[in-house]
Parts: structure tokens; sequence; C-alpha cells
């Protein structure tokens, strides 16, 4: 007689997706496969390209129907995600691929469909915009269930038989909509990331989630069904027949993150002072309306970075103007009387949408791209600050134009405002009043700043690509990391040079890159002048109590030692030596 052994303990490192932690047992989710494609002869051609087409629309409305199913269980951002699923089944690229598939290699429609559907994820998986490459999965998804509706097959689901942590490659957005919350203990994931749909979806159902766990699958198969996992979705530890002492430190450090929490939500209403009474606004970055409430929770003051492009995403064509109103005007009621700094729609070579048929370029970074896509598409920016001036009836809305070179980009920026405001009058619309201002991410913005920061209102730093601009640096090649530290003394005297600006003309100037949102850094920001800051949500108690536990002038001190330091590490160690004392 044989016993079987005790399931080995190994401990797996992946990505946060969504904070908590679960212990239980595992099940594994494995996409069901389709049957073979078939084969259809040249007189059924036309006839099969119909059916593509009819099943399409029915998963389109079943992904409406799913989409009215999560707003009401109060999910109102997570519901956009299906009604982006829709759209992405009615998009007539996807569909006219896939009937090209038919007509030249007479496939049938399920074949043509899942074709289709892989070339244009492979197409976004191959991107640099990790954004981007998280749409894969949601094509992919649309696509699996056109053609399981063509076979005659049940969509897609996942059941349990006991309260689990559901162990997988991935899980379609449709998949993870639809399943048995009650008996769902944790997420782990051995690919993804925490901006695909699965890691979305798992945060607003407070589902403890890790993603992009190498090795995982493996792992699991091997210590065999019996054995019980720990995830702990804030730091991306996931063990493997975990002991006493594992499950010991992972309940100490969930008492210390409701702890950390609760101390957040009671210190947002706190200001951003620092102890010799200089106050600093901490505004939020956001990336749709559902954003907003987290925000406000954690005592944000406005909003400094609204980004655009989730409207933009996953349809076949630009969203229409009543779309983009409504999509503003409720941050700026939210928000209201704080300011919600619109940006306006950033892409080009390096995040593609189908539907603006961008040409590839060498280099995208260096390319046509945000406010230079002005001169072939004015259309896509008016309907954008038309919008933008009729939601500002709701609240203050102010707008920004990124990749700004220089005056005749503000002049573009102007010109285009003016005509957007004139034809919503034209219309006779109401139109609120915005501020016009850019965001200053190529150095040449800063170095001839004079020349045109008396038109606009406001300038807004994006330290992110200043830095890779300034330093010419790769943000994505792990080789140049030494390169990557925002307080390089090169992008402090480039941000001095911009605060000296802006107080000559008068004008507020704030950053709203990641470099507002590290603690170390943001005080070197405060000592250098700047009096606005904003960031991620998650990142405003952390800098808040920075801020708080210093005085200006020590940071005024520190900032200057910066500016004539030989190395980002030198500044960092300076601040870092600050902190320590204030804490």
């Amino acid at each position: 007689m044989t016993t079987e052994s005790a399931p080995v303990r190994r401990a797996i490192r992946g990505t946060p997706g969504a904070p908590g932690i679960a212990r239980g047992p595992w099940a594994r989710f494995e996409r069901a496969g389709l049957p073979s494609g078939g084969r259809v002869s040249s007189e059924q051609v036309e006839a099969e390209v119909s059916r593509v087409i009819a099943a399409a629309e029915v998963v389109a409305a079943a992904s409406e129907r799913l989409a009215d199913d999560v707003r009401r269980d109060g999910h109102e951002a997570e519901a956009d995600i299906f009604f982006a699923h829709a759209a992405i089944a009615r998009d007539p690229e996807l569909i006219d691929t896939a009937a090209s598939h038919i007509r030249s290699d007479q496939v049938d429609g399920p074949a043509a469909v899942v074709a289709a559907a892989r070339a244009v994820a492979e197409i976004l998986g191959g991107l640099g915009d990790e954004l981007l490459r998280g749409r894969a999965t949601d094509v992919l998804d649309v696509g699996d269930r056109i053609a399981r509706q063509l076979a005659g097959l049940a969509p897609m689901g996942f059941s349990l038989a006991a309260p689990s942590i559901i162990v997988g490659d991935d899980l379609s957005p449709s998949v993870t909509a639809t399943l048995p919350r009650e008996r769902v203990l944790g997420i782990a994931l051995e690919g993804s990331s925490p901006t695909a749909h699965a890691a979305i979806l798992a945060r607003a159902y407070g589902i403890p989630a890790v993603v992009g766990a190498s090795g995982l699958l493996a792992a699991v198969a091997e210590s065999g069904p019996t054995a019980e996992l720990l995830v702990d979705g804030s730091t991306g530890q996931i063990v493997i027949a975990p002991n006493e002492s594992d499950a010991a430190r992972f309940a100490e450090e969930a008492t210390r993150i409701a702890r950390g929490q609760e101390r957040d939500r009671q210190e947002a209403a706190l200001p951003a002072e620092t102890l010799d009474g200089t106050t600093i606004a901490l505004l939020a970055n956001i990336g749709s309306p559902g954003e907003a409430d987290a925000a406000l929770a954690l005592g944000a003051k406005g909003v400094g970075l609204f980004r655009t492009e989730f409207l933009f995403l996953e349809r076949s064509e630009p969203p229409p103007e009543e779309e983009q109103v409504a999509a503003y005007a409720r941050v700026a009621e939210a928000f209201r009387p704080n300011p919600v700094t619109v940006r306006l729609l950033d892409v080009g070579g390096d995040k593609p949408i189908p539907y603006l048929s961008l040409p590839a370029e060498d280099n995208p970074f260096l390319g046509v791209r945000a406010l230079r896509l002005a001169e072939a598409r004015p259309d896509l920016f008016l309907t954008q600050l038309r919008a933008c001036y009729r939601a500002a009836i709701a609240g203050r809305i102010k707008v920004m134009a990124p990749m700004v070179a220089d005056a005749g980009d503000t002049a573009t920026l102007r010109a285009l405002a003016d005509r957007a405001r004139a034809e919503v009058l034209a219309a006779d619309g109401a139109v609120g009043e915005i501020d016009l201002g850019v965001m200053l991410e190529i150095p040449s913005a800063i170095l001839v700043a004079e020349t045109y920061f008396g038109a606009i209102g406001f300038a807004s730093l994006g330290t992110n690509d200043l830095l890779q601009y300034a330093l010419a640096v790769d943000r994505g090649n792990p080789a140049l990391e030494r390169y990557r530290d925002s307080l390089h003394p090169a992008l402090l005297r480039l941000v001095r040079l911009a605060v000296d600006a802006a107080a000559g003309f008068d004008i507020e100037l704030s950053v709203c890159g990641e470099m507002a949102g590290d603690p170390i850094a943001a005080l070197a920001l405060v000592g250098l002048g700047v009096r606005s800051l904003s960031m991620a949500s998650s990142s405003l108690p952390a800098v808040r109590r920075a801020i708080r536990a210093q005085a200006l002038t020590d940071l005024q001190s520190a900032a200057v030692d910066g500016l004539a330091a030989s190395s980002a590490a030198e500044v960092r160690s300076r601040f870092e030596a600050l902190a320590r004392t204030g804490a």
C-alpha cells in the first residue's frame, strides 16, 4: 500500500493584482477548446460570412447585457469594459478580416473569427504600452465568444464545487465577471498584468489577486490537488503548501495593511503642509471616471491628470461628443469646486488605434503623436475640446495638451480651442470656462517657455517622458536602470527652470509624472518650488506624510545642493537622510 506524500512548500513571486489575502484549495481554470476548423464550399462562402455577422451581433448584445448586470451590481466603471466588448464584436475590421479568411481560404466561421482575433491580439501584445498589451485578452475573449456562438457552444464559464483560489494562465473579462464570487477566495495567474481587465475586475469585486506569477502552473501541478495556497494580492506573494509560520506571517501582514488603510483614511482630510506652514496641493492622476471615488477618499484636492485614452480604445470609431461630455462632467462634478485637468488624446505609433490608421514609425516616441496629430486629424481634438467646454458647466475643467515643443504648438492648441468654443456657441450650446495649459515633457518646451507662457494659464511637468528625452534613455530598457531615477541632477535643473519661468509669468505649475508620487522625490520637488503635485491615488497618503514631516527651509537647502550633485544617487541619499530625521 502506498501513501501519498505531503505537498512540498514552495514560494512564488508575482505582481500585485488586487489587494487582500486568501488561503484555501486551488482550482485550475483552462480555456475550453473549440472544434477543429472546418471548410466551406465556394457556394457556402457568403452564407458563412452572414453567419459571422449575425453571431457577432449576438455576442455584442450579450456583452451589453453583461455590462448592465455589472452596472446594477454597483460597478459602473467596470461595466464600460463590456460595452467596449460590444464595440469590438461590431468592429468592421474584425468582421472584414474574418470574412476575408472565409472568402480566400474557404475556412468556416469559427476558424476565421479566431484567426482574425489572434491577428489583432498579436499586434496589441507586441506593443510597448502595458495597457494596450493587456487589451489583447479582450480581443481574444470576444473572438472566442463569437466562435463559440457559431459552433453552437455555450459561452465559456467556470463553476466551483467549493470555495477555492482560481489558478490559470489568464482569465478573460467575461469569465471573471461571471465567476461565482461567493466561492472565489482569490485569483492567481501565471500570465496577465495589473492593467488587464481580469485584475481590474478583481479589484472592483474585492477578490485578492496575483498576476504574472512565472512558474505557477507547473508548481501547483507538481504539488497536487490537495495543496493549499496562500495568496497576498498586495505584495504579489504566493505560497504553495504553506506552513504555520507562513500563515502567521500573512495574517500579520493583513493586519498591518488594514491598519495602514485605516490610517490613510483618517489622515485624508489633513493638509499637505510643511512644518513651517507651506501648503502643497495634492491631486490625483486618473484614467477613468470610476477612479474618482478612491481619489476623493484619500484626500485628493482635484485631478491633475485625467487620461482620456480609455474613451478611444477598444472601439471601431472615435467616441461621440456626448459620451465624452458625460465622462468629463461626471469627474468635474465629483471634484467640484476643485479642478479637473483633462489631458487631450495622447496616442501615436506606440499606442495605435486601428480606426485612426496611423502609419508605423521607426521611432514613435519622437514621431507624430498627441497634439502633432492635429494637422491630420483636427476633428479628434475639436470634439474633445467641445466636450470639455460643455462639461465645464458641471465643474472646473482645465485642458492641457501633451507633446508640446514650442510656441507654435501652443498656438495650435489655442486655435483649436477657440474654434471648438465658437462651434459650441454656434450650435446654441452652453459653454463653461476652461483654462488652457501644456504638458512640459520635451526639454525644448522648458528652454523656450518665455516665448509662450504668456498665452497659457498653467503648465504641468510630465517627468516620465521628460526624463526619457533629457537623458536619451528608453524607459523600457532594463540595461539603462541607473539613468531612470527622476532625481537625476539634469532633470532637477529642468524643473527649476520651469519653476522660475512659471513664476515670471504668474502661472500655475504642477508635476503629474511618477516623480510626484515618490515620497522622496516629492520632497525635492517642493524644495525646488513646485506647489502642486499629482499622482496615483495610492501614493497620496505617503507623500502627504512625507511633506508634513519636513520644514520648507530644509527642503530648499537640500534642493540647492541637489542641483550641483553629480548623480541621482547622491541626491536621493540627501533627501532620504532628511526623511529619516523627520519620520
